[in-house]
């Protein structure tokens, strides 16, 4: 069977599934093969499932502080499987609409196997057996990435799980140690904290989030500890053995080996480019360790032959990325001149308080050797609308450079930051100065009045706090 296209995306994940959507908007015949579920990691195991335990683990918390609104709830049940049914129907209900999307929008969907023989040729293996190739202009290598697994003795025991997994538990346990520092071990271990479990994170490494802006990851630190998180910093794991009640890690501790012991291991340890089975040296296209090469255009080395979302170097692991990246990709297939900047990308950890940031830390700030580096800072504890809702842990931080005080980087750790991050993102892309952003009038009572007094913290006069 043969039949002819414009785009065929290999990977319906979020640059897959949104760059077949775009095609399909400016008129291009296209196609999209993806083996599993459309939506790929980020829909079915990754960003909305976690959301949804998430939300739940914060009413959680909220719930169980609830008297200091008058509220007595002194007899509180909690089922985490109703919790496990709202998530199931959340996912199911998302990646149906995107499968009607694609529907409408013409897009045909081939459920299976796909590797690309040349730029013009894409072999499919479908679900049940059928073998296609497909005739294409263009394709768009949209493949994504899996989970490391270090080289660790009884990582393959039962009982240690990766957050798929961890996903799909049907019974909380008592306790679990989590093996990583960053983005998703994070989230898992807030989420599991949050819902009563007794949590250890142990990371090899001397800090959490090397993206993210040292102060604040310190501050959240120090949040975690206080809702009853176990941290272990500077802890290689060892070995993994089986013990009568679960699992037992010999680390790598301040004072040599000491164990760790848990009823499940949850393996976190960061996620690498997956290239879906396709034969890039044979095709031409170069890649590394990081994954596939591209230009600002998201065309790798290879004419015809495009690359988005996680599988690509440097890897973002974001699906905000994979989104704009898989958009450039189908622009510039179409004829249009789009360009990807990775300079003004919004990262977002959501635990419990919520951490975000976007532009430059104050330490590569200062490692690139900018000048005239100035930081505003707001608590808030200070602000009105986190005091009504009785969430005041974190602060607000802007950083600008030169004269002009041009803001290059905020960062935000405390509620809605995910929320409130992108004003920080309009202010770091359109060169906006502290001066500026603080003239903007915000409303009032809200979180976001919090940006605004950091913004005039930086010249030393927010109005709700004392003075530096």
């Amino acid at each position: 069977m043969s039949d002819k296209y414009q785009v065929t995306i290999i990977g319906g994940g979020p640059g897959g599934y949104l760059a077949a959507l775009r095609a399909a908007s400016l008129g291009l015949k296209t196609a999209v093969v993806e083996k599993e579920a459309l939506g790929g990691v980020c829909l079915n195991h990754g960003c909305i499932p976690t959301k949804v335990l998430t939300h739940g683990a914060s009413l959680y918390r909220r719930i169980h502080s609830a008297d200091e609104f008058g509220f007595n709830l002194d007899s509180i049940e909690f089922s985490f499987s109703r919790l496990q049914e709202k998530k199931k129907a959340v996912v199911e209900e998302l990646t149906g609409h995107i499968a009607e999307l694609l529907k409408k929008s013409k897009v045909d969907v081939f459920s299976g196997t796909a590797k690309a023989l040349s730029s013009s040729q894409v072999a499919v293996n479908t679900n049940n057996g059928e073998d296609i190739t497909l005739e294409t202009e263009n394709i768009i290598l949209a493949t994504g990435s899996e989970e490391i697994f270090p080289p660790t003795p009884g990582l393959d025991l039962p009982g240690v799980i990766t957050s798929w997994e961890a996903l799909a538990l049907e019974e909380l346990p008592k306790s679990l140690a989590v093996i990583g520092g960053g983005v998703i071990a994070l989230e898992m271990a807030s989420i599991f904290l949050g819902l009563g479990v007794e949590v250890t994170i142990v990371h090899r490494s001397e800090r959490f989030l090397r993206r993210m802006d040292l102060e604040m990851v310190r501050r959240l630190s120090t949040y975690l500890r206080r809702s009853g998180l176990q941290i272990m910093m500077n802890t290689p794991v060892k070995m993994i053995e089986e013990t009568e009640d679960g699992l037992k890690m010999t680390v790598n501790g301040k004072k040599g080996d000491e164990t760790v012991e848990a009823e499940k291991v949850l393996l976190s340890v960061g996620r690498k480019a997956s290239f879906g089975g396709q034969d890039l040296e044979t095709l031409g296209v170069e890649y590394d360790s990081g994954g596939i090469k591209v230009n600002s255009r998201m065309e790798t080395t290879v004419p015809g032959i495009y690359a988005v979302g996680d599988v690509t170097a440097p890897g973002y692991f974001l699906a905000h990325v994979a989104y704009h990246q898989g958009l450039v990709a189908v622009e510039n297939i179409a004829g249009l001149d789009a360009h990807f900047d990775g300079s003004f990308v919004p990262g977002c950890l959501f635990t419990d308080p919520e951490l975000a940031c976007v532009g430059l830390s104050e330490e590569e700030a200062k490692e690139k050797g900018i000048e005239n580096l100035q930081t505003g800072k707001f608590p808030f504890s200070a602000c009105g609308k986190a005091a009504t809702q009785g969430e005041e842990d974190g602060a607000v931080k802007v950083i600008t450079a030169g004269d002009e005080q041009k803001v290059i980087g905020v960062h935000i750790l405390g509620p809605h930051a995910s929320d409130l991050i992108q004003e920080g993102t309009l202010a770091v892309s359109k060169g906006v100065t502290a001066s500026e952003l603080a003239e903007l009038i915000h409303p009032h009572p809200t979180l976001s009045e919090s940006v605004w007094e950091a913004a005039m913290a930086v010249n030393k006069t927010p109005l709700h706090f004392g003075r530096r």
